[in-house]
């Protein structure tokens, strides 16, 4: 059966849990209403309760175990990485039911809601991923699931949104703002607020109001603690290098926080070029937490701009700002056209079709490589890229 990592978290350890106060070093916090502290204390409460009992950690194992399909595995990517002259170490979540790491966060999240007596659970999505997860653990789980979804990105994933439909989600559209992921979280937050007392925010990602970003990366853990344990029995040693892309920063957070203690591993999050929350934003507060975000001079969130409905998103976990800040890991971006060739890439190397979110990933590894020569590299590949496929049509179209 799958097991959670129940390895301690020693004070002076990176993966220790956000201070009193929800915060890692500056960054995190809880910036909400009045009428939503008492809900995020009570959330906070109830997930250490849930996190220090035996029967709620075994009960998430099983359903990981039969449900989710967990462990993933490792697999060896042979012809791209002779090609691009290093060894390349896939951790393969879009293996994982509903194809994309989503499904970590939201089955623990359901399984925490039903345990508070929580009828119904709303959540925002970008690329969808994170919708359908939640629509499919909210189907077996007996609760009620309203998903907020921008306009943009109704349109180019349309396959998604008829699958959380399919599951039984109710979709709303939303058409203010940059009608992208920003917006959704937005919406979904106004919900939860006129619906707290029944309802459940399924956050997406290591963002938002304490105890969000720390409950999701736990959540999430349990990648980096699979893969800690599965690249060293595979290779006998740590790898040089973990990469996974960033837009929120759940799955990069989620297999880094297995080898964050780890001294001679670097961590690399690769942001899309016009989303680089780390690299090109500044301090500020977004979505109820202090983080690094894109804004103007006078504090306006700046829209984000990338191909992948998943990244487009302004600003970026806290405790990515702050390993950010103390040069623990490092966030360079990508292009588009580089993410294109990145998707094509692995496709056609390795028969992977990845999701253009980790393609992301594979764009800077090729960039890389000629700097990590004969180094072990460990991608997590946090999902597959069948809901880009008609996107990808269009976009290669008369180009293959």
């Amino acid at each position: 059966m799958t097991t959670i990592d129940d390895r301690p978290a020693h004070a002076d350890s990176l993966s220790a849990p956000p201070d009193a106060t929800g915060r890692f070093g500056e960054f995190g916090g809880r910036f909400v209403p009045e009428t939503l502290v008492p809900a995020c204390q009570e959330l906070e409460a109830a997930f250490d309760e849930a996190w220090a009992d035996p029967r709620f950690r075994a009960d998430l194992a099983r359903v990981h175990t039969q449900y989710s399909g967990r462990p993933s595995i490792l697999t060896e990517c042979h012809n791209l990485g002779e090609q691009l002259g290093i060894r390349l170490i896939l951790k393969r979540e879009d293996l994982n039911h509903t194809g994309s790491h989503k499904i970590n966060n939201v089955i623990g999240q359901t399984l925490l809601a039903k345990r508070m007596g929580k009828q119904r659970i709303v959540a925002d999505t970008g690329a969808g991923q994170h919708g359908v997860a939640s629509a499919t653990a909210a189907a077996l789980m007996g609760l009620e699931c309203t998903v907020f979804m921008g306009a943009v990105d109704v349109e180019r994933q349309a396959l998604n949104v008829f699958r959380m439909k399919l599951l039984g989600a109710e979709v709303h559209s939303v058409e203010s703002g940059s009608r992208t992921l920003k917006d959704a979280v937005n919406e979904a937050m106004r919900h939860w607020v006129a619906n707290v007392t029944d309802t459940h925010f399924c956050l997406g990602s290591v963002v938002g109001p304490h105890p969000y970003p720390y409950m999701v990366r736990q959540f999430q853990s349990i990648i980096g603690d699979e893969a800690h344990a599965q690249i060293r029995e595979m290779t006998g040693a740590m790898p040089d290098v973990v990469v996974a892309c960033v837009g929120g920063g759940s799955n990069a957070m989620g297999i880094f926080s297995g080898f964050v203690d780890e001294p001679d591993t670097r961590l690399v999050g690769v942001e899309p070029a016009g989303g680089a929350a780390i690299g090109r934003g500044t301090p500020g507060v977004v979505h109820g937490m202090r983080s690094n975000l894109m804004q103007d001079e006078v504090g306006q969130v700046e829209e984000a701009v990338s191909i992948s409905a998943g990244l487009d998103y302004p600003g970026v976990g806290p405790e990515h700002s702050y390993l950010a800040s103390i040069g623990r890991a490092e966030y360079p971006s990508v292009t588009d056209d580089e993410v294109i060739a990145g998707f094509q890439l692995l496709s056609q190397t390795e028969g992977i079709i990845p999701a253009l979110e980790c393609a992301h990933a594979v764009a800077w590894i090729e960039r890389e490589a000629p700097k990590m020569q004969g180094q072990t590299v460990l991608m997590n590949l946090s999902g597959r890229g069948d809901k880009d496929v008609a996107q990808m049509m269009d976009i290669l179209d008369g180009r293959l």
